[in-house]
């Protein structure tokens, strides 16, 4: 991924900026009123600057504790205030410093849901009343003084809900930000990976436009080299033995090379596959069986764990089966010197919104490094002695003509697991398999 735009930059310097145009006018505010009456009250100057420290440290402790964090700042601000009251007026409860509970009820507000907001603005109401207690005890209290002190608490409220419902709105919208930037970040994900796909396309593309020109211009040399080497050895059938082994090594070579420009040209040549509603399962058996039978007598264990009532899916057999065979070839192959377990799987899945059948290919091999593994599919890609490295282009091909998808991964107990998907209904299925699939679930 490239480094984010710039516009990211400026708006965090913006913002550490507004950060510290907030913190000058706190510390602004605190300084006018420790200036304000009673100027001498140093137990006001204490408590102030305590305030000013707690809101200083808020950000701090919530992000150190959390929810208790916003609660221990919530409580000490409401205990300061409290204090702060006692030490400004000669009756506590008409102090003029009353607003300073707006303090941690904005705190609240901006913090919790509307519950717990209500709550701690009924506790801040609770211990600014509390005063009202001794207040009745030296004087008297008249209707329209409770009338007063019931209309500052309603004020409480109100603030309280209006900052409460601000803030729960920039949450809503916050949480909105977040699911936007992360349903962007998997679209441009989508994206490269879409991107890398449409590269590797187009390079397979020039590659099998000149692996088919190589192919049809070697094979016609391959041809008479291969008749005259047969007929050299029907005329040296009397000559000395030397002769005739060079000859044989003659024609096994070009066999040899005939097999290799046969691979080219089915990487090179266009597929079409006839899809048809198939077994899944028993084009993997048949597979399968072809390259047991060529194994016979190697120390490889099989294991089939097919599940039960799957689906009929669209397929091209023949093709499907030279896929399989190429991988079961390939898992063989990196068991050979030690043995192993071939695990084969099926089972229904769901990918992209596609529902389908899945074909699980499990070795005990070495698995593939993890270099190669992105680059596994391209052609001249091999971790084999032999070969040229055509064989998963193929499978990766096919698998592109039957609208399905194809990855490789170690498995967890060492190995290469290969898993094929294959949609029960393709994005550009034609009418008529449309209407055999739907016959075959009929029946």
């Amino acid at each position: 991924m490239e480094p984010g735009p710039p516009i990211f930059d400026s708006e965090s310097r913006r913002l550490r900026r507004l950060d510290t145009i907030w913190l000058i006018i706190w510390l602004v505010f605190l300084g006018v009123l420790a200036a304000l009456p009673p100027q001498l009250e140093w137990h006001k100057q204490v408590i102030l600057l305590a305030i000013g420290a707690v809101q200083l440290l808020e950000s701090r402790m919530v992000a150190r504790f959390e929810r208790r964090g916003v609660m221990y700042v919530i409580l000490l601000k409401i205990l300061l205030a409290t204090i702060l009251i006692d030490h400004t007026g000669e009756i506590s409860i008409n102090s003029s410093y009353y607003p300073i509970y707006y303090l941690p009820i904005v705190t609240a507000a901006l913090y919790c849901g509307p519950w717990m907001t209500l709550f701690w603005t009924l506790l801040a109401s609770a211990a600014y009343c509390s005063y009202l207690y001794p207040a009745m005890q030296e004087y008297e209290i008249t209707g329209e003084a409770i009338g007063y002190l019931v209309l500052r608490i309603m004020f409480f409220f109100l603030a309280a809900m209006v900052v409460n419902r601000f803030s729960e709105q920039r949450r809503h919208q916050t949480q909105l930000y977040r699911e936007l930037a992360e349903r962007l970040a998997e679209t441009n994900r989508r994206l490269e990976q879409a991107q890398a796909e449409a590269r590797r396309s187009e390079r397979l593309a020039a590659l099998g436009q000149l692996s088919a020109g190589l192919a049809h211009e070697i094979r016609n040399p391959l041809g008479v080299i291969k008749g005259s080497a047969e007929m050299l050895t029907q005329k040296l059938q009397a000559s000395d033995e030397l002769p005739r082994e060079l000859a044989g090594y003659i024609s096994t070579e070009v066999n040899r090379l005939s097999a290799l420009v046969t691979e080219f040209l089915d990487f090179a040549r266009p597929l079409h596959a006839q899809l048809q509603p198939g077994d899944l399962t028993a084009v993997a058996d048949r597979a399968l069986e072809i390259v047991a039978f060529r194994w016979k007598g190697k120390p490889v264990r099989v294991e089939k764990h097919y599940a039960d009532g799957l689906p009929m899916v669209p397929l091209d057999e023949s093709l499907c089966e030279q896929a399989f065979l190429n991988l079961v070839q390939n898992a063989y192959e990196a068991m050979e010197e030690h043995g192993g377990t071939l695990r084969m799987e099926t089972r229904r899945s769901t990918l992209n919104g596609r529902e389908g059948v899945q074909l699980l290919i499990t070795d005990s091999g070495l698995g593939i490094p993890d270099k190669l593994r992105e680059e596994i599919f391209n052609p001249f890609v091999t971790t084999k002695k032999t070969g040229v490295g055509l064989g998963l282009s193929i499978v990766s091909k096919i698998m592109d003509g039957h609208q399905g998808s194809i990855r490789v991964e170690n498995a967890p107990d060492g190995g290469a697991r290969f898993t094929l998907f294959f949609p029960l209904v393709g994005a550009a299925e034609s009418q008529p398999l449309r209407n055999a699939m739907a016959g075959q679930e009929d029946v």
